[in-house]
């Protein structure tokens, strides 16, 4: 089951809340409760426009996804659904099958990321400081707050890939996060965008990172 939507992407071990509204998708949640509860997030190809989840079955999609389990789930008095989901692993994109649902079913290949199974692999190689420095720097210039004691008690693992999920960067600097050979890469490529932000920066609007 498959959840084309643009600039979303689902990392191992962290949690994804969505509202879901649109009736396909529903039944996609539907679906999923009723199976293996997992749910696989694939941003729609750059060639297919800007629209946040095209409708339709020869819609692009990217080749890597992230996939989830559904941990959490509520139907609202207006009739969405409110879920969250803990990622997984990601895949690659296989052979789209045929069947009668109104959302998409592909095969996947799991096997070129069997590391993400693996609880906190990679950890080690994380330069955790220049990481933190490079956070708090983006921070102050955006006029941004964080809950720095959550922070500290979280593993390298926790912190990248939650980091990677809530970034403010567009569909392409998010693909990059989740293609990202392992963690010390997708840290690595964190602190690039953001210092990169930083050398152009402006000035914040005072929100707050949770």
């Amino acid at each position: 089951m498959v959840f084309p939507l643009r600039g979303v992407i689902l990392l191992p071990r962290s949690s994804f809340p969505l509202n879901v509204f649109e009736p396909r998708y529903m039944t996609l949640v539907n679906d999923a409760l009723g199976t293996d509860r997992l749910i696989g997030f694939v941003q729609p190809h750059p060639s297919e426009g800007d629209a946040e989840s095209p409708d339709g079955r020869n819609v692009a999609l990217r080749s890597i996804g992230g996939a989830g389990r559904l941990i959490a789930w509520q139907e609202t008095d207006d009739g969405r659904y409110l879920i969250t989901l803990s990622g997984v692993s990601r895949f690659s994109l296989a052979t789209e099958e045929e069947t009668g649902a109104p959302y998409r079913v592909f095969g996947v290949d799991w096997s070129p990321f069997a590391d993400d199974l693996v609880h906190g692999h990679g950890e080690d190689a994380v330069d955790r400081e220049r990481l933190l420095t490079v956070l708090k720097a983006y921070l102050k210039a955006n006029d941004l707050s964080a809950d720095w004691e959550g922070i500290s008690k979280s593993s390298n693992e926790l912190l990248v890939n939650t980091l990677s999920m809530i970034s403010p960067y567009g569909p392409e600097e998010k693909q990059a996060l989740l293609e990202a050979r392992d963690l010390k890469t997708r840290a690595e490529v964190l602190v690039t965008l953001a210092e990169m932000d930083l050398a152009g920066a402006d000035g914040g609007s005072g929100t707050t990172l949770q």
